[in-house]
């Protein structure tokens, strides 16, 4: 065995080797087996996953610094980190390199490994195969072999690395390593560098807020009438109400609906008898400015609680309303009268079900608690390269595929692990069947929260594709070839060399020029509208998806290998392609159409899909923004309207991409990563699960400080990922928001528990926002400038004390009531200012 300096072997490793030193990923179908098997395999398999233990270190995050050549391995933006993978022998058996391979899990590109004993390949994904050298390496009890690397861009928190590396022995079931199957990241990580961001300072709004927060308390009476999510208007009269009890007639409401508010009222802690509370559908009762749809009037007395509503939904929230005011467990509230309608008409939340799948039971309670707040849209994303997750009659590969993950290399039963779901879907894998997503379709509409399904193309389509060629095999060996090509959503004659941004191979992308990827979608858009059919459930927006078609290695931040730029990855541009660059059904069909790239294929194919969309009867189509770049407007499509969902940072042009695709005429919904990504950590607190790619820490407070209407105002505010000033001048005519919704992206996250940590209690600062316009929200005015510690226009009191109210109704009313739904919150007494100061006890 040999051991080599880290410091010494990297600059070797510069000179003696090619840019990317991993051996280059080949498709699965072209991998070959470990070995033939042998009787040892069970016995060695059984060995290697008690007592074998990948332990992993990151020793910069700034290599460049250190003198690595980040842009000879081809690091984007010459951006890489250094660490060193640990394989450690815990038990007594001596173990040698034979027979084995190791599969680890990266969500950073592995550009080398430095260690003459080993080779390291990318499968696809994050999924790479470590083996051992013939004959070369033995580990005796207790020793340890360092293995040095160099990754792309930085590691900074736990979550980044991920567990459940795993061995496979020819004759033998791969196995994955004992001491790495945990959710607890400290017990394989061995050491991060220092957070980069430790020292960055508190802006006015969190100072102001700190201050606000160690103050005198909020008199109680006033706690007691704040409304979550804030009313418009609230006039606190004389004596209380005892709501220990509600006793409701609601004969404007479905018997369903009813029962969806007695049964929050029951999961309260509030018994079906007591003061009485009756709600009409009376829009000409009402003042003409919540006389909109969701508008409603409350009255309080002593007596008993009456509402007029200007629909069924006002009605609904009404009675929400008066729930949000009852302490868990029942008391008394202030007599007052509430006036109020929602800002928006969308306010929602994506749940990402495609990378690590969410049980039907979680989504039942993210349904109760978005209703609660009066949030009125979960967007479901459905589909992605790492799984597919609804059941489609006719298509039974979809699921019993690409709804698993198994160590099959050439993917003809699942598809190969990723995200950490071990060989054997130990997280990620499952689905909803079709009888229980009509079963969540009614739930959901009990409680006045639309499905929007979303199925992903052209690109982040993996799963879909690799399901669909395990059908065209089946159907192709029966010489049933028609049918066979009917829904393949490939060129099998295409040989465009590309890595998408999770770096998966070209089969990320569903080829939008063949027939079978048109017929596919109609078959799916066609049987998910009819399951909202059969569940009398609104199919009011179908989500295209969209995003992200593209090769990352033709991004901003590489170059050609011989480039001069040492800020820029160094690869060989001439071997890579766009998507379908080398597609013959693309070329024929660019010819054909006279179309000038493949770059507009994805909005060419949202155009067709649109028109599948309108003819279900969907009034809406929906997608990510640049999967409809190359369109000229909303007119360019099938359906009555266009909603796009806005996905750029504030500081890298976000306010100036709403403003442009509004001018346009498309319907905006704010999905802005650096404020409702609730995927990213809550703080800078290495220990704090959550990617950070837009900022490094999105407490509660930075999503209930968002102005959504005057996006240039939050630039006085937040700074950008960095802690670091920017600047916005708003430009023009104001955007014309639709709505706003947080997002749960669960690369990371890979339980539910994890998923509900993640959510809670953002979700509550979100329906604030949504719902509410705060008072110190400054209106849009064109050309007034922005900037943090320059200008001076926001009132950062009065957003510290709006906040005061907020977080103490919060604490002392509604998260008592999340404990008692059973909901894994994150406590706000752990929250750290994105300043890193702890926040008051």
């Amino acid at each position: 065995m040999k051991r080599i300096n880290f410091a010494t072997g990297l600059l070797a490793m510069a000179a003696s080797m090619p840019v990317f030193a991993l051996t280059p990923a080949l498709p699965p179908e072209a991998t070959q087996p470990v070995a033939a098997a042998t009787s040892a395999g069970p016995a060695l398999a059984a060995v290697l996953a008690n007592d074998l233990m990948l332990r992993v270190s990151i020793d910069t995050n700034d290599a460049a610094k250190s003198g690595v050549p980040c842009a000879d391995f081809g690091a984007d933006s010459g951006a890489c980190a250094t660490g060193r993978l640990a394989l450690v022998n815990t038990g007594q058996a001596r173990i040698t390199g034979d027979g084995w391979k190791l599969y680890l899990h990266s969500i950073r590109r592995i550009l080398s490994i430095n260690h003459p004993d080993f080779s390291l390949r990318h499968l696809t994904g994050d999924l790479y195969e470590l083996t051992p050298r013939s004959g070369a390496v033995t580990l005796a009890a207790g020793e340890r072999l360092e293995v040095p690397f160099v990754a792309e861009y930085w590691l900074l928190r736990y979550s980044d690395v991920l567990p459940r590396p795993y061995v496979v022995v020819a004759g033998a079931a791969p196995a994955v390593l004992r001491q790495n199957d945990t959710e607890d990241e400290t017990r394989y990580v061995d050491a991060l560098p220092a957070n980069d961001n430790s020292g960055v300072p508190p802006t006015p709004a969190q100072i102001f807020r700190q201050q606000a927060e160690l103050g005198e308390p909020l008199p109680a009476r006033e706690v007691a009438a704040r409304v979550l999510p804030s009313a418009m208007r609230t006039n606190v009269g004389e004596g209380e109400a005892d709501l220990r009890g509600v006793e409701m007639s609601l004969p404007d409401l479905s018997p369903g609906q009813v029962e969806a508010l007695r049964e929050r009222a029951g999961s309260l802690g509030l018994a079906k008898q007591g003061l009485p509370l009756t709600g009409v559908v009376a829009p000409h009762a009402l003042p003409a400015d919540i006389a909109v749809a969701g508008g409603y009037r409350v009255r309080i007395a002593p007596s008993g609680v009456s509402i007029d509503a200007f629909d069924a939904a006002g009605l609904y929230y009404g009675v929400q309303t008066v729930l949000s005011l009852a302490p868990a467990g029942g008391g008394r509230i202030p007599a007052m009268t509430i006036e109020d309608a929602p800002r928006y008409g969308h306010r929602g939340m994506m749940v990402d079900v495609a990378r690590n799948f969410r049980q039907p039971a979680t989504l039942r309670r993210l349904i109760d608690q978005m209703s609660a707040y009066k949030l009125n849209r979960l967007h479901l994303h459905l589909s992605d390269d790492e799984g597919w997750r609804i059941e489609i009659p006719g298509l039974p590969e979809l699921t019993a595929i690409g709804a698993r993950r198994c160590h099959d290399l050439g993917e003809t039963r699942c598809l190969i692990p990723q995200l950490a779901s071990g060989p054997d879907n130990r997280s990620g894998g499952g689905f909803l069947t079709r009888d229980e997503y009509i079963a969540l379709l009614r739930y959901a509409n009990d409680r006045f929260v639309e499905v929007i399904p979303e199925i992903d193309m052209p690109g982040h389509s993996r799963a879909a594709v690799v399901a669909m060629e395990a059908r065209y095999r089946r159907l192709h060996a029966s010489g049933n070839e028609q049918e066979a090509n009917a829904f393949r959503l490939i060129d099998p004659d295409d040989t465009s060399n590309t890595l998408s941004v999770q770096f998966y191979d070209r089969r990320s992308n569903l080829n939008p020029c063949s027939s079978g990827a048109l017929n596919f979608a109609g078959k799916v858009i066609g049987e998910i509208a009819a399951m909202h059919r059969e569940a009398q459930a609104p199919l009011n927006v179908w989500h295209f998806g969209g995003d992200e078609a593209k090769n990352i290695l033709l991004g901003a931040g590489f170059q050609a290998r011989d480039g001069k730029d040492a800020d820029k990855g160094r690869i060989d541009m001439g071997a890579q392609d766009k998507p379908w660059a080398r597609s013959p059904m693309c070329a024929a069909l660019l010819k054909q159409e006279g179309v000038e790239s493949v770059d507009e294929l994805p909005s060419r194919f949202a155009r067709q899909v649109s028109s599948l969309v309108n003819a279900n009867g969907i009034e809406t189509m929906e997608a990510w923004q640049d999967g409809l770049k190359h369109a000229a407007g909303p007119r360019d499509f099938a359906t009555k309207n266009v909603m796009v969902t806005l996905w750029d940072t504030l500081f890298w042009g976000g306010a100036e991409t709403a403003r442009s695709w509004s001018a346009k005429g498309y319907l905006g919904i704010l999905a802005l990563p650096d404020y409702l990504y609730f995927d990213f950590p809550y703080t800078l607190d290495p220990h704090e699960r959550g990617y950070y790619w837009g900022s490094r820490a999105t407490d509660s407070f930075k999503t209930f400080s968002l102005a959504p209407d005057n996006l240039p105002q939050n630039a006085e505010v937040m700074p950008d990922r960095e802690g670091k000033p920017f600047e916005v001048t708003s430009n023009g005519p104001a955007a014309h928001v639709y709505g706003m919704q947080g997002q749960a992206w669960a690369e990371v996250i890979r339980t539910d528990q994890q998923f509900e940590y993640m959510v809670y209690p953002r979700l509550l600062a979100l329906a604030e926002r949504a719902w509410h316009r705060a008072e110190w929200e400054r209106p849009y005015k064109e050309g007034e400038r922005y900037k943090l510690g320059d200008t001076d226009l926001v009132d950062k009191r009065a957003l510290a004390r709006d906040w005061q109210g907020f977080a103490s109704v919060v604490e002392q009313r509604e998260l008592p009531k999340l404990k008692l739904a059973g909901i894994g919150y994150r406590s706000p007494k752990r929250e750290v200012a994105e300043t890193g100061i702890e926040k008051r006890e």
